[in-house]
């Protein structure tokens, strides 16, 4: 059995519904906080129970994969709380974990997440069970990432670097091919859309699908934090995104690789598509 963490979250649902077109979903279950939100895959005959990182209960029982999707909540201890359900795992039996980490994950990223993805996977590395540790691209909307650009005409956002902006679709689709395959994919491994762009790439791109000329502004580290809190948004917010800006211009998500690629059995969606999608 697969058991998918997470799974009425915007990752883990859609990687049970890319499950349920693999493997017959008797070999599904999901450990989720509120069963209801749920029902609709348990009414499709996948095992739903309860399940937190506080107290995973039961609902690791009989898996022989665990997709354990990576915490978000700031305010918490991500990296015990993840200890917790590698280590309900592997009571449970579980023959292999699979872990939504990050991309570019390195000691001296100065992306804060980073750490906590670092110190699960070393939890991983030292359960005595096969793991994997999927380091995903950024997968957030791309209206998020950019702005309003459609209305302003202009990219404005601090300097930034080369970065495998990824659809989180296809992260799905593939984390699905990877736990009902049959290949092996050991330790931590980049999934990311195979092409970095920059900021000014997505002036470019946005330019030639509208017709119109998109410019890159680019604004300091002060100046940013300054309109962003005048604009009402959280402070402590807003210099946590600050890290993700510096982290990208250090060069630290600039590298892709071709699993996603492989695992999909066709090319990734690209920035252009899906910015396409959006004019």
């Amino acid at each position: 059995m697969i058991v998918v963490t997470g799974a009425t979250g915007g990752l883990g649902s859609a990687t049970v519904e890319h499950l349920l077109k693999r493997v017959p979903a008797d070999q599904i279950g999901v450990s989720v906080r509120d069963t209801a939100k749920a029902q609709h895959f348990a009414d499709r005959g996948v095992r739903v129970r309860q399940g937190s990182y506080e107290d995973p209960g039961d609902a690791f029982a009989g898996a022989e994969q665990v997709l354990l999707i990576s915490g978000n909540d700031p305010a918490a201890d991500l990296v015990s709380l993840h200890g917790r359900a590698i280590e309900a795992a592997v009571a449970a039996g579980a023959r292999r974990i699979v872990y939504t980490s990050q991309h570019g994950a390195a000691p001296d990223n100065p992306y804060l997440p980073s750490g906590l993805h670092l110190a699960t996977e070393a939890i991983l590395g030292d359960s005595g069970v096969a793991w994997t540790a999927l380091r995903n691209g950024a997968y957030g909307p791309l209206d998020q990432v950019l702005g309003p650009w459609q209305q302003t005409g202009e990219i404005a956002q601090p300097e930034d670097g080369p970065v495998p902006y990824t659809d989180r679709a296809d992260i799905a689709e593939a984390t699905a091919a990877l736990l009902a395959g049959d290949r092996s994919v050991d330790g931590p491994v980049t999934l990311a859309a195979p092409t970095a762009v920059t900021f000014g790439d997505f002036a470019e791109i946005a330019s030639g699908l509208t017709g119109r000329t998109i410019k890159r502004v680019v604004l300091d580290d002060e100046s940013w934090v300054a309109a962003q809190v005048a604009n009402s948004a959280p402070e402590q917010a807003t210099h946590f995104m600050l890290t993700w800006y510096q982290a990208t211009r250090a060069g630290y998500f600039a590298e892709s690789g071709p699993l996603l690629a492989e695992l999909l059995g066709r090319e990734p969606r690209t920035v252009a598509d899906r910015l396409a999608e959006t004019i």
